[in-house]
């Protein structure tokens, strides 16, 4: 055998990624990827891949950018800050319509996740979503070219309900808890269209109440397409050619990390995480036992959930254009399942 290859293996929580033939030489692979976060729930296989040996285990090296927002981190990716970005397809989409050439490579999630919480003090005054006529409701930050998946969904909500969007006024309430607890306690928003676990350590704090959450079917069914992909990997469309290698090692990296998901126990993942603060950590805890459903098992599309996506977004654009996610999805090293 020659002496110059070996095999890297890494451990934790009961699971062991090895690279035969790896070159102690051989530098990793970089792959920058902008997501929102840290710690959101939704986005969580990016922060636990490199705690766990999912990126050495495929000779690379995953570089966080963290963001406040999908649309923020689609914006990272077309100014090349990073050369990949994970956000939600209908923000990705919103960014294709506009002219950014923009593709997806992988899934993360399988049930999207957001829950429209309302500031406690609020609670007599704002009993359903047309109550928030006139208000201030916080979301996820978008940019020129991409409206973020969550105010999409805000606005779905509101004409359920018949109010217009120009009828309530849009503000970025950030990726973490600090941020949605500073919004909340200076009242500068009404609602957040919020993620987990922040939602569930602001409820438990008794400083909102949850109006509406997609987790609950009979809100679900309010909404077109509530079955839609949420958090996916993107990158520039020239990546596949140019970059051939460094997009197979992400979406590698990737399905060892849910495949590690869905075998481990919420708190081997955490663990992992190693997440120190006391109610940061119980906030994590509960929502990843409360959405078992959250994150794809094998990284492989769905052909079903885009359809659903695409249903969703023709609902959000009106009478804009609506690209194809024919034209979006590269499968090449996911998959595809029905």
């Amino acid at each position: 055998m020659d002496r110059r290859a070996f095999c890297t293996s890494i451990a934790l929580g009961g699971a062991v990624f090895s690279v035969p033939g790896a070159r102690a030489s051989a530098a990793p692979v970089r792959l920058v990827v902008s997501y929102p976060g840290p710690l959101n729930v939704s986005y969580l296989p990016l922060d636990l891949a490199p705690r766990i040996g999912a990126d050495r285990a495929e000779g690379a090296r995953l570089q966080a950018v963290h963001t406040g927002g999908g649309g923020v981190a689609l914006a990272n990716l077309m100014n090349r800050n990073a050369d990949f970005a994970v956000a939600g397809l209908p923000a990705a989409m919103s960014l294709r319509a506009n002219g950014g050439r923009v593709i997806v490579v992988a899934p993360i999630n399988d049930a999207p996740l957001f829950i429209l919480m309302v500031r406690a003090d609020l609670g007599g005054r704002v009993r359903r979503v047309g109550d928030l006529k006139g208000r201030v409701i916080g979301v996820n930050a978008s940019s020129l070219t991409s409206k973020t998946t969550s105010q999409q969904l805000v606005e779905l909500l509101l004409a359920a309900d018949g109010v217009r969007p120009e009828q309530v006024r849009i503000v970025p309430a950030g990726q973490s808890w600090r941020e949605q607890s500073t919004l909340l306690n200076n009242r500068v928003a009404d609602a957040i269209m919020g993620d987990e676990p922040f939602a569930s350590r602001l409820r438990a704090e008794g400083k909102v109440f949850f109006l509406a959450s997609l987790a609950d079917p009979a809100i679900a069914a309010r909404i077109p397409g509530a079955g839609f992909l949420h958090a996916a990997v993107a990158t520039r469309e020239d990546m596949p050619r140019t970059q051939t290698d460094a997009v197979a090692r992400m979406v590698r990296t990737v399905q060892r990390t849910l495949a590690w998901m869905a075998r481990a126990t919420p708190r081997q993942v955490v663990d992992a995480l190693s997440v120190q603060d006391a109610e940061e950590r119980r906030a994590l805890l509960h929502s990843l036992a409360t959405y078992p459903r959250l994150y794809s098992r094998d990284g492989r599309f769905s052909t079903r959930q885009l359809e659903e996506t695409e249903t969703f977004f023709r609902a959000t654009s009106g009478e804009g254009r609506v690209p194809r996610l024919a034209d979006m999805v590269v499968d090449t090293w996911a998959g595809r399942k029905a």
